[in-house]
């Protein structure tokens, strides 16, 4: 096992753990860094956060805090469109385009908008008050909800980012649901879409099973420990720190 591995990922597990903000903007940018060829790093990411995301949504189903009729709304658009961007990037691959440099750049311009997404939800996740929109049954809003699905599924095939956290900011402005709720739908759909994304990867070649192992084997006891200090510490200024890191990695990809 590389010690290296599993020190990043207990470092990403403990950060998620305490801070609650996802995995993959810290991840797929540091294993980019770290050396690590971008497709095998957006591939394993997806393949870590299935992994992950597996736990949680087992969790919420038993808790019953899963809007199962927003999650099929919300996958319809999303694993299609997470496909179609997949099938892009291969098809890059075997052309004049360079499928790494693609997805550096694309990285670089979804960890900017992950990085403001965050700040949004620090400063109003607990500000809103109902809107015309969010009063709105979801079976009415079902086109719109597809089509958020085709726009983030696209964005989290080309780079592993934005399951957690992009999907989650349009349904805190879109959709009327308890906090348990929310988070619930957003980790249950988000395993079906990396799940799907990262088999994807797989059938390419683009996952590193030891890297995804190393890395497992540190976020667990990450984000256990990150987790029981999150009730002991203000996690505010935390966040915001780590979206500022985000947002620094983003313009350093670009």
């Amino acid at each position: 096992m590389s010690i290296d591995m599993i020190i990043m990922g207990f470092f990403v597990g403990f950060l998620v753990g305490l801070t609650g903000v996802g995995g993959a903007a810290l991840l797929t940018p540091i294993l980019i860094v770290a050396g690590i060829n971008p497709s095998i790093a957006v591939g394993t990411d997806l393949v870590y956060n299935s992994i992950t995301k597996f736990f949680g949504a087992i969790q919420h189903w038993r808790q019953k805090t899963i809007n199962f009729k927003l999650v099929k709304y919300l996958a319809i658009g999303s694993i299609p469109s997470a496909a179609i961007a997949i099938g892009l990037l291969n098809h890059f691959n075997d052309s004049f385009l360079n499928q790494d440099q693609i997805i550096k750049n694309a990285l670089g311009y979804v960890l900017i908008l992950v990085s403001l997404s965050i700040i949004v939800r620090i400063f109003f996740d607990n500000k809103l008050r109902p809107n015309r929109i969010q009063l709105t049954p979801i079976k009415q809003k079902k086109g719109l909800t597809i089509l958020i699905g085709i726009l983030f599924g696209f964005i989290v095939g080309l780079t592993s980012i934005g399951s957690g956290s992009l999907f989650a900011v349009a349904m805190l402005y879109l959709y009327q649901l308890k906090g348990s709720e929310l988070v619930g739908t957003d980790i249950a759909h988000a395993f079906l879409l990396v799940t799907v994304a990262g088999m994807l990867y797989l059938s390419a070649g683009n996952i590193d099973y030891p890297l995804v192992i190393n890395l497992l084997t540190g976020s667990i006891p990450g984000v256990i420990i990150g987790s029981t200090l999150s009730a002991k510490v203000k996690t505010k200024p935390l966040r915001a720190a780590v979206a500022l890191v985000i947002l620094f990695s983003g313009f350093k990809l670009l």
